[in-house]
């Protein structure tokens, strides 16, 4: 092991345990740093973790395939997600983007299958479903958009 993978051990692995922690929920770097910077109020006045070395960890666990890391627009920060093959499945999860509230979310659904066939087969084409963001209202918003 080179210096640099013990230096950021401790790091790597409490960014890492909190994305497990919050599996399924997408969030950026800065909830990251603010979550462990607070984390412990212990005598020693917390943990010492700097934001530059929770962007590191982030980006070095994405390069790993522990996380995933999601760039939906210019006005969004980057969000990251733990990566949890079971449920996902390999490169069968959607992502949904909610256009009112902004809310991320998983689509799973089992005809992405045939949808990835047909394109494959009739277009040429092989999507990447794992990274692909579909823009509309979710559940919650279209409710209260009905009411209105």
């Amino acid at each position: 092991m080179n210096k640099k993978n013990q230096y950021n051990t401790r790091q790597h692995n409490e960014v890492l345990e909190y994305l497990r922690s919050v599996k399924g929920q997408h969030v950026t770097a800065a909830e990251v740093y603010e979550h462990l910077a607070g984390a412990d109020t212990g005598e020693d006045g917390g943990r010492k973790i700097g934001q530059a070395t929770v962007y590191r960890q982030l980006e070095r666990l994405v390069e790993e395939g522990f996380v995933d890391k999601y760039i939906i627009d210019q006005s969004t920060p980057a969000c990251f997600e733990y990566i949890d093959r079971e449920e996902c499945g390999e490169g069968l999860c959607v992502h949904g983007k909610c256009l009112k509230c902004g809310k991320l979310f998983h689509l799973h659904c089992d005809e992405l299958v045939e949808l990835r066939e047909h394109l494959e087969e009739h277009h040429g084409f092989i999507p990447d479903f794992h990274h692909t963001v579909i823009y509309g209202l979710c559940e919650e918003c279209a409710g209260s958009t009905e009411k209105e």
